[in-house]
C-alpha cells in the first residue's frame, strides 16, 4: 500500500493579517514540511519511540532522548511535538541554528501552538536576531492579544533596530489596550532621552508622579534626567520629595548623595550615605564599592574619616558578612592603624578563612608592628590553607629571621623563591632576605650569591646595596665593590643614617679616614639615637685621623650604651685602636 504524502507550507511568523499590520515584508524563507499518512503499525511505533524519548528526557539522558526524537521524525516528518522537543534540546545547548530549523518546522505543522512560537522568539532573542523576531511577536499577539509582554518584546526588538517611531506606536497600542502604567511611561521616557528630547521624558515622568505619587523610581529617573542636564536644584528638589514619600529608601539616599557631591556639598552627601548604609537591604557589594571609592581620595582627612565611619556602620549592620570587615580592615590599614586593622581582619577570617588577601594583610601587619611570634603563628596557619603563596612564605621567613631563627627563615625564603616566578619586586626581596639570613649563619658564599641574585631583579634597591656592602666590609672582602654599592645606596636614599654609617665604615677600611669622618658625622647627625656600634665606629675613625682623646670618649660612650665588640675593652684600656 502506498504511503500518502502531503505538503505543509508557512511563511514564518507572518499571516496575511500580521503582514498588513506590521507594514513589512517577510524576510524568512518559506518552510516546507513533507509529511505522510502513517500506517497503523508506523503510528504505533512512533508513539512508542516518543514515549521512550520522553522517558530519557526526564532522566536527563539527553543523547538518548535526542536519538529517539530523531527516529520519530524520520518516520513521521510532520510530528510537531518531536520537532519542538528537538528544538528545545538544541536551544538548551546553544546550538541555535539547529534549534531554529526544528522549531520553524514545528510552527509550520501547527501554527496555532503558542509554545512553539514562544520558543522561536526566545531563540531569536538569544541570537539578537531582532529583524526575524518581530513577525514572531506579531504572531504571538495574534494568538494571545491579552498578553502585554508580547507587545513590550516587539517594541524592544524595534528599538534594537533603531525603529523608534514604530516602537512608540506599539507603546501607544499598549496604552490603548491595557491603559497607562509606570512601566509604559519609563519605556517611553527612555526613547525620549535617546532621541534627545528630555522635555518629553520629563513630561511623561511628571504625569506618572501625579498619577502614582508613591512610586519612587519615577522620582529617581526624573532626578537622573535633571542631573544629566546639570539642573541640580530641580534634581535635588525632586529627590527631597521622594525622601518624604519613602524616607527609608536607600536608593533615594544614594541618589541624593551623588547629587550633593556633584555640587561639592560633601557633608550633605555624607549624611545621606550614612542613612543609606543603615539599610540592611542595601546590597553589601554596593556598600563595599562605595567605601572603596573613597580610597583614591585618602590624601584628604575627611575622605578617610568618611570611609572609616561608613565601613564601621556596614559591620554593625552586616555582622555576618566577611566582606564588610575586610574593607573596614583595609580602611584602617591604609591609615596605618595597624592594631585595629588586625583585629578587624581577624573577625573577617573567623567568618571566612578562605580569603587569601586578608591573610596576607594580617601577616604583613604582624611584621610591621614587630609582633614576630604572632606573624609566625598567623603565617603558618595561613600556609595550611594557601601553601603555594610565595608572599606568605616570605613574611613568615622574615618573622623567623627577626627572632634570630635563621635556619628556619632560610627554609621559608627558599620555598618563596621556588613559588614566585614572575614578580621581580617580590623575587628581589626574597633573595635579599636570603642574603641576610645566610650571612647570619656565616654561609658567606650563599649570602653573596643571594645578594647578587636580588640585585639582578632590583638593581636599585638601597636596602640590599647597603646590607651587601656592609657585610663585605665586615669581612674585609671586595672593598672596592662594597664602596661602589654603598655610595649608590646613599645616592638613592640620601640622609639615611644606616647607609651613611656603612659608607663611612667602608671608607675607613679603605684607609680614606678623612672622608670616613665626614660620613660618620653625617650619620650621627641624621640619627639622634645613634647605636653603640655606630658610636664605636666613630671612635675608631677619630683615632685614625689623630683625635685620640675624642676617640677614647666615644669608645667609653659606646660601652656604656651596650656595645660588646671583642676589642672594645682593649681600645679603652690601651687607649689605641685595635684591629
Amino acid at each position: 500500500m502506498k504511503q500518502l504524502l502531503f505538503l505543509l507550507t508557512i511563511l514564518l511568523g507572518l499571516t496575511a493579517d500580521s503582514a498588513a499590520q506590521n507594514g513589512s515584508k517577510a524576510t524568512s524563507k518559506p518552510v516546507i514540511v513533507v509529511g505522510k499518512v502513517l500506517s497503523s503499525a508506523d503510528s504505533t511505533y512512533v508513539k512508542q519511540l516518543f514515549f521512550e524519548a520522553i522517558s530519557f528526557k526526564y532522566t536527563e539522558n539527553v543523547d538518548e532522548s535526542s536519538k529517539k526524537f530523531h527516529a520519530v521524525i524520520n518516520i513521521d516528518p510532520a510530528n510537531d511535538a518531536a520537532l519542538y522537543e528537538l528544538a528545545n534540546i538544541y536551544h538548551d545547548h546553544g546550538e541555535e541554528a539547529d534549534a531554529e530549523s526544528f522549531i520553524r518546522r514545528a510552527v509550520t505543522v501547527k501554527p496555532d501552538n503558542i509554545w512553539y512560537w514562544t520558543l522561536l522568539a526566545d531563540i531569536y532573542k538569544k541570537a539578537n536576531n531582532f529583524k526575524d523576531a518581530i513577525p514572531v511577536f506579531d504572531q504571538l499577539i495574534n494568538l494571545s492579544a491579552d498578553v502585554e509582554e508580547y507587545y513590550y518584546d516587539k517594541a524592544s526588538a524595534l528599538l534594537n533596530l533603531k525603529k523608534t517611531k514604530e516602537a512608540l506606536l506599539v507603546y501607544q497600542e499598549i496604552e490603548n489596550r491595557f491603559g497607562s502604567s509606570n512601566d509604559l511611561s519609563l519605556a517611553r521616557e527612555q526613547i525620549f532621552v535617546q532621541q534627545g528630547k528630555p522635555e518629553k521624558a520629563v513630561s511623561e515622568l511628571l504625569k506618572q508622579i501625579t498619577q502614582s505619587p508613591n512610586e519612587v523610581r519615577n522620582y529617581l529617573y526624573l532626578s537622573e534626567i535633571y542631573g544629566k542636564n546639570k539642573e541640580w536644584d530641580k534634581s535635588i528638589e525632586i529627590l527631597l520629595k521622594a525622601k518624604t514619600v519613602a524616607p527609608e529608601n536607600a536608593m533615594v539616599r544614594l541618589s541624593l548623595a551623588d547629587h550633593y557631591r556633584s555640587i561639592n556639598q560633601f557633608d550633605n552627601s555624607f549624611i545621606e550615605l550614612k542613612e543609606a548604609f543603615k539599610d540592611y537591604n542595601l546590597n553589601v557589594d554596593e556598600k563595599v564599592r562605595i567605601v572603596l571609592s573613597f580610597f583614591p581620595l585618602f590624601s584628604d582627612i575627611k575622605a578617610r574619616a568618611y570611609a572609616e565611619e561608613l565601613s564601621k556602620i556596614a559591620t554593625n549592620i552586616h555582622p555576618e558578612d566577611p566582606k564588610v570587615f575586610a574593607v573596614y580592615g583595609d580602611v584602617l590599614f591604609q591609615q596605618q592603624k595597624y592594631p585595629q586593622a588586625a583585629e578587624v581582619y581577624r573577625t573577617a577570617l573567623k567568618l571566612n578563612s578562605q580569603v587569601y588577601q586578608i591573610w596576607e594583610q594580617l601577616v604583613r601587619i604582624d611584621v610591621s608592628v614587630s609582633d614576630f611570634k604572632q606573624a609566625i603563628k598567623d603565617g603558618d596557619e595561613a600556609l595550611e590553607i594557601f601553601p603555594n603563596q610565595a608572599a606568605l612564605h616570605l613574611y613568615t621567613g622574615i618573622a623567623y629571621a627577626q627572632i634570630q631563627k635563621h635556619d628556619k627563615a632560610i627554609t621559608y625564603f627558599k620555598n618563596a623563591a621556588n613559588l614566585e616566578t614572575e614578580n621581580s619586586d617580590v623575587l628581589g626581596q626574597i633573595y635579599s632576605s636570603l642574603g641576610d639570613s645566610y650571612n647570619a649563619v656565616k654561609k658567606y658564599k650563599e649570602s653573596d650569591v643571594s645578594y647578587e641574585k636580588s640585585l639582578e631583579y632590583l638593581p636599585n634597591n638601597s636596602y640590599t646595596l647597603n646590607n651587601y656592602a656592609y657585610y663585605l666590609s665586615l669581612r674585609g672582602d671586595k672593598l672596592d665593590k662594597a664602596e661602589i654599592m654603598s655610595r649608590r645606596s646613599n645616592e638613592l636614599v640620601p640622609n639615611n643614617a644606616s647607609s651613611q654609617d656603612t659608607y663611612a665604615w667602608i671608607l675607613f677600611k679603605l684607609k680614606r679616614f678623612d672622608e670616613a669622618k665626614v660620613w660618620i658625622e653625617k650619620a650621627i647627625e641624621n640619627d639622634k639615637n645613634s647605636s653603640p656600634v655606630q658610636i664605636e665606629h666613630y671612635g675608631d675613625i677619630l683615632y685614625s685621623v689623630g683625635e685620640k682623646e675624642k676617640a677614647i670618649g666615644q669608645w667609653v660612650k659606646a660601652k656604656a650604651g651596650g656595645a660588646k665588640s671583642i676589642n672594645l675593652d682593649r681600645k679603652i684600656n690601651e687607649k689605641k685602636y685595635i684591629e
